[in-house]
């Protein structure tokens, strides 16, 4: 079981980068979207949802979390949570995982968008792994993780996401 949470708490980068967008949607500063509106075959791009402001946010989300793994990794119980040894990483490692945390969810976006799906619309099983599998391919650039702990973050993220997304509704966030 222990491995289960030491790949959650390596992921946890990208999962704040993930959710970063949202927390940060009140600030007016880059709401313009990403794809300036354009379309591709009649269709929007990536939609108005997906401005810069999120693809700034993200990667900047993953740096502050990793950041603070590094501090934290002093202490016993998160050193006994980690996967890596944190203080032979750049904190860069949580930049770039937030960075393809969010780049994973703009390819999904532009997908949903061609298959007609509108913004803020559920496709199922792809809106919960995107972030994964963009978040997994960049932390290949400083970590390659065991291919158990990739299993583990794509099985219990789709999870993750309906536990997060419930709070966060009923906390009037999302």
């Amino acid at each position: 079981m222990n491995i289960v949470f030491q790949s959650l708490y390596f992921f946890l980068p990208a999962y704040f980068a993930n959710m970063a967008p949202i927390f940060f949607k009140k600030i007016p500063l880059l709401n313009s979207p990403v794809d300036f509106g354009k379309k591709f075959k009649g269709k929007p791009i990536f939609g108005k949802n997906k401005t810069w402001r999120g693809i700034i946010i993200a990667p900047f989300m993953g740096l502050l979390i990793f950041f603070l793994q590094q501090q934290l990794y002093g202490v016993e119980l998160f050193r006994n949570l980690s996967l890596i040894e944190y203080s032979h990483f750049s904190i860069w490692f949580g930049f770039v995982m937030g960075l393809g945390a969010i780049l994973g969810d703009l390819v999904k976006s532009y997908f949903k968008r061609q298959e007609g799906i509108k913004s803020g619309k559920s496709w199922p099983i792809y809106d919960q792994i995107d972030f994964v599998a963009g978040g997994l391919l960049f932390s290949f650039f400083f970590h390659v993780p065991d291919a158990l702990v990739a299993f583990i973050i794509f099985l219990a993220s789709p999870v993750l996401h309906f536990l997060v997304n419930t709070v966060a509704f009923r906390l009037g966030i999302r």
